[in-house]
C-alpha cells in the first residue's frame, strides 16, 4: 500500500512540474507576440521614414534589430523549456 501512495505522490509532483513548465511556455509565448508586434511596427516605421528622414529610419531599424535578437533568444529559451525532461 505504501507503494501506491508513493506512486500517486510522484505523479502529483510530475503533474505540478508539467503545469509550471506549461505556464512558463505561455508567458514566453505571450512575450514573443508582444515583441513581434513591436518589431513589425519598427520595421514598417523604418521603411516609411527611409525617404524622408534617414536618421530616424536608422534608429527604428536599429531598435528592430535589437528586438529581433531578443526574439531569437526567446525562441531558443522556449525550445529548451519545451523539451521533455528525463526523470531520474
Amino acid at each position: 500500500m505504501i507503494f501506491n501512495g508513493l506512486r500517486i505522490t510522484i505523479l502529483n509532483i510530475f503533474n505540478f512540474q508539467t503545469v509550471v513548465v506549461m505556464k512558463k511556455l505561455l508567458e514566453i509565448k505571450s512575450h514573443q507576440i508582444q515583441l513581434q508586434t513591436r518589431y513589425k511596427q519598427l520595421v514598417e516605421q523604418a521603411y516609411n521614414l527611409r525617404q524622408t528622414d534617414h536618421a530616424l529610419s536608422d534608429i527604428s531599424e536599429y531598435k528592430a534589430i535589437k528586438l529581433l535578437n531578443k526574439l531569437n533568444r526567446l525562441k531558443y529559451l522556449s525550445r529548451e523549456t519545451s523539451r521533455p525532461r528525463s526523470i531520474g
